[in-house]
């Protein structure tokens, strides 16, 4: 009785030890991990400064993420609106950011490569770097700030589409995150 007990026990534990492990997402299960990515200049789901527009200076937001798993090589971040006529539009492409980075300050420079080695590609608007909200009139449009932990840097030049990075990405992506603001003329 008590080794099936103790049997019983140990079956329970080991379930529940199993369970606990089937909730951890991994690359190899493809299900990346989840990244916590902030802005301070808005919340998610809220509506994106006239500062960061095309109808103020057009400047970055500042973001910061959290939750970046070990083994992270660098990270890279898309900008764009789904909600554009013409159908997706790209506003930022920006890879190779440093993995022990947590954040992009306010107004990062239109570059093609920055100080600390990351490199942007090329958006919709065909420029480097970001470029803010600019939608016609009309209801609000949906901005997705999307943020990947890579297992690796990418050997890419600066410039490259979103195409070309997404393709670049494919397998490496460790954890991933997004942001979504709105905006509206």
């Amino acid at each position: 009785m008590a080794a099936q007990l103790l049997l019983s026990s140990f079956i329970i534990g080991m379930m529940i030890g199993f369970q606990a492990q089937t909730n951890v997402t991994t690359k190899s299960e493809g299900k990346p991990m989840q990244i916590s990515l902030k802005s301070s200049a808005f919340a998610e789901g809220e509506m994106i400064p006239k500062v960061h527009s095309s109808d103020g200076k057009d400047i970055s937001p500042a973001l910061s993420w959290s939750g970046v798993p070990s083994g992270c090589r660098s990270i890279a971040l898309i900008c764009d609106d789904p909600d554009a006529p013409v159908g997706t539009w790209v506003h930022w492409v920006i890879f190779n950011i440093p993995a022990n980075a947590t954040a992009l300050p306010e107004g990062v420079p239109k570059d093609k490569v920055l100080a600390d080695a990351s490199r942007q590609g090329s958006n919709d608007f065909r420029r480097i770097g970001y470029d803010g909200p600019s939608p016609p009139a009309g209801p609000a449009h949906r901005y997705f700030f999307k943020i990947y932990a890579l297992d690796t840097t990418l050997d890419l030049q600066p410039g490259v589409s979103k195409k070309e990075l997404l393709k670049a990405m494919e397998g490496h992506i460790l954890a991933e995150g997004q942001l979504m603001g709105k905006y509206k003329r």
